[in-house]
């Protein structure tokens, strides 16, 4: 059962322990939330996405009967984002009815991907350095990712501090080739194919042109990243 649908089971249980209006307020409210965040969480991707409300709702409830069948709350006015704050109508259909306005606000939580030790610049990322912790998505600015399949694979942009929300703007795609690493020089001429093994001088990404030393002569030639740890050189 999600996280959201435990908060639906909870919010009726209330209601059923205490069919007052205020609580069939809260409830169709929390409903309306949920709802909302449910498809928020949907469009955005998110997963084990958490949600509490707090109903913001007049004294004069006290004074209303319950309502024969559950009310439903709509909203009142613009619609905001699901994640802000909700003015609302609660109505409760009928000749006795009655419609009020209130207030929803909800707070979300969801599990986001932090440093679980230092990452060092340039280092690939791999699940080892992941812990995954709640957080307020609506607090996280700079971004945040959710699932670790997003993370694992790339490279620290610069260096990550243990325990740090790990943000897009800190990461970027893992190096095909690093400095000092063995590579293997593929050459072609005249549609023939040769291999050798070099080592790598510089730092490269597909498609980049870097100075690769071939370990069998000694000489220095400019190669072309082609994958991680293979180079092309035509000559």
């Amino acid at each position: 059962m999600t996280a959201l649908a435990l908060a639906g089971v909870l919010a009726s249980t209330t209601a059923l322990a205490d069919p007052s209006a205020g609580a069939q307020i809260d409830e169709a409210v929390g409903r309306y939330l949920d709802e909302r965040v449910q498809a928020l969480a949907q469009r955005e991707g998110w997963r084990d996405v958490r949600a509490a409300h707090s109903v913001d709702r007049p004294d004069s409830v006290t004074r209303l009967p319950a309502c024969p069948t559950p009310p439903r709350a709509r909203p009142s006015g613009e619609i905001p984002e699901a994640s802000e704050r909700q003015r609302l109508e609660v109505v409760c259909p009928g000749e006795s009815g009655w419609t009020v306005a209130v207030i929803g606000q909800p707070t979300l939580s969801l599990p986001a991907a932090h440093a679980a030790t230092v990452i060092e610049r340039g280092e690939t990322i791999g699940p080892q350095h992941l812990t995954f912790e709640p957080i307020n998505p609506t607090k996280a600015h700079r971004g945040f990712y959710n699932q670790p399949q997003l993370v694992i694979g790339q490279a620290a942009k610069r260096r990550i501090r243990a325990s740090q929300l790990i943000a897009p703007n800190l990461l970027t795609a893992a190096l095909a080739v690093q400095r000092g690493q063995p590579v293997k020089i593929i050459a072609r001429h005249d549609g023939i194919e040769a291999s050798v093994n070099g080592e790598a001088l510089a730092d490269g990404q597909p498609g980049d042109v870097i100075r690769v030393r071939n370990l069998s002569s000694e000489k220095v030639i400019d190669a072309q990243v082609v994958e991680p740890g293979v180079v092309t050189s035509t000559y």
